[in-house]
């Protein structure tokens, strides 16, 4: 049954950018429920930052492609009204919509590099949203279009014009994103999980230039996120969505520290947070080294020939640590500093160009795939993307089951296998006979760690695991690889550009900046202690109260 919106601390203002009333968005037929987003009021003041807060799947995104006209069919809105600077969206002609968008009220989507046009240079792409609206000469346009990319702090405006996004970062995408936004100066800023990709320094860049663009151009500003950590740092009120009802809302204050429905509770209680303190763990044997690195490095080659120069990034320079059985080393580092192809090194997708990689005593750095591939089922990968890392065509069962059988378990032992790890991992045996696209995200990385431990591996690399779930499921997917460590004493290389999701789950934690280790230690002295100014610099940029968290520990060491 629907919540009326009224009975969940609706904001009521006089001086409204956007109203939202009423709003119902419909899904097609045979979908788990009929409505993609029911009943929803809610106003958003001008000049403020309205955070809209739930899971995947609450309607948080859908009510952000209502607002500005671009629901993908067969989705439709069937009741309500949506008022953007006094244009009523809910029945608006093509024409109407298309004079809105970009002037009115402008959008951020959450992946820049898909919503880029990668055939048009970023300047091209900025000026092309004056000229859809006939604004200004080619040269004013071109003059505006420079003026943004140095307002949203990209180096060499003039140099950055002529590139193409695949040569930008990820960041440097999401800022000419926030600059096209922007070329119209619109009242009305949409940002749809702006952040969500992006490491922890990234984000607080994007967040701040956020926050101070909206202040100095008065703004009214609606950001979707899933991250309480952000909603700290810029909300000034909150929205609580589940399952396409606002559940609550209210000021930062109160849904943060006061939050009165029991899906808030959950979803503040589900937010990692900075673990200061050490793991307790089992008593273990220390002496046993399960992996040993030395000196590891990995540099990337491209262009050259006759007449070009060659481009040469070292990605890993000589990386060196030790895993003992049963523990976890986290590797944390921002995107590019080398943290993920040191797990490919390891897991052999790649080669090395240097040092060793003893793997029970063994160094595998320079093995040949055919002299790895007996050792490849002692060594499992959880990949980051559990949709793309399933084979949409093949049962879980197949899934599973394939690996074990190429390597000689007879089909039945593998059934049987993996309809008992489908039940450790938290899913229904009948899981065995259905396909991924049948089951939620957190569901399908449940899957992929279920087929990780189909070899009984003696290490286990996750490479950021649960950076694309949900908090809720994120809790649930770092509780069972505790559990599974626990119950099996598998080694595992835990990759994340999250700190606070490495503090909950490792026993020490790898630093790594521009391809090297430049800190190692237990959660305690990195988070609380650190050594170098990267560290330090990680942890004063996670959202949310860590900067507090550290800056409170220091003031008591000093």
């Amino acid at each position: 049954m629907a919540q009326n919106p009224g009975s969940v601390g609706q904001i009521k203002t006089s001086d409204a950018a956007l109203s939202v009333r009423g709003l119902a968005v419909a899904l097609p037929p045979g979908m788990e429920r009929p409505y993609a987003v029911e009943e929803v009021s809610f106003d958003l003041p001008r000049g403020q930052i309205l955070c809209i807060i739930g899971e995947s799947g609450s309607g948080k995104s859908v009510t952000a492609s209502a607002v500005m006209g671009l629901l993908a069919p067969p989705m439709r809105i069937t009741a309500g009204e949506i008022v953007c600077e006094g244009t009523e969206v809910v029945g608006a002609g093509p024409d109407v919509l298309r004079k809105m968008r970009g002037r009115v009220v402008s959008m951020i989507f959450q992946d820049p590099l898909s919503a880029l046009n990668p055939l048009m240079t970023v300047g091209d792409q900025i000026m092309e949203v004056m000229t859809a609206h006939q604004e200004g000469t080619k040269e004013s346009r071109r003059a505006r279009a420079l003026e943004l990319l140095r307002e949203v702090g990209l180096p060499d405006p003039p140099l950055m014009f002529h590139q193409y996004p695949f040569r930008l970062s990820g960041g440097q995408r999401q800022r000419v994103m926030i600059a096209m936004a922007l070329a119209l100066e619109p009242s009305i800023l949409i940002a749809d999980e702006p952040t969500t990709a992006l490491d922890v320094t990234t984000q607080a860049q994007i967040l701040n230039l956020i926050r101070e663009i909206q202040r100095r151009k008065g703004m009214s500003v609606m950001f979707i996120t899933h991250d309480f950590g952000v909603v700290a740092e810029l909300a000034d009120s909150v929205i609580v969505m589940e399952k396409g009802h606002i559940v609550e809302q209210g000021s930062a204050e109160e849904v943060l520290h006061k939050p009165r429905h029991p899906y808030t509770k959950r979803l503040i209680a589900a937010v990692p947070t900075l673990n200061r303190s050490d793991r307790l763990v089992p008593d273990r044997d220390a002496s046993e080294t399960v992996l040993k690195v030395e000196e590891l490095n990995k540099t990337y080659r491209s262009g050259g020939g006759l007449f070009g120069k060659a481009r040469v990034v070292p990605a890993v320079q000589g990386a060196s640590f030790e895993l003992r059985r049963g523990h976890t080393l986290g590797i944390v580092g921002e995107s590019g500093s080398g943290k993920s192809t040191l797990g490919r090194l390891l897991i052999k997708l790649m080669d090395s160009d240097g040092g060793s990689i003893l793997f029970r005593g063994q160094d595998i750095a320079p093995l040949s795939d055919a002299a790895f591939r007996s050792l490849r089922p002692r060594i499992q990968m959880i990949f980051q993307d559990p949709f793309a890392s399933l084979n949409p065509r093949s049962t879980i069962g197949r899934i599973l089951t394939v690996g074990p059988v190429a390597h000689g378990m007879s089909y039945r032992q593998a059934r049987d296998k993996a309809l008992d790890l489908l039940v450790r991992v938290g899913l229904d045996p009948e899981a065995f006979g259905r396909y991924p696209h049948e089951f939620s995200g957190g569901q399908r990385q449940r899957v992929g760690i279920a087929r990780a431990l189909m070899f009984d591996p003696e290490l286990l690399i996750a490479d950021e695991a649960v950076s694309a779930l949900d908090v809720s499921i994120q809790a649930q997917i770092l509780a069972l690889l505790d559990q599974i460590q626990r119950e099996t004493n598998v080694s595992m290389i835990f990759i994340t550009h999250d700190l606070r999701v490495a503090s909950q789950i490792c026993d020490e934690i790898a630093v790594m900046q521009r391809g090297r280790i430049v800190e190692m230690g237990p959660p305690s002295q990195i988070f609380c202690r650190p050594r170098s100014q990267y560290t330090r610099d990680l942890v004063a940029a996670i959202p949310g109260e860590s900067r507090e968290i550290l800056a409170d520990e220091q003031l008591k060491l000093a």
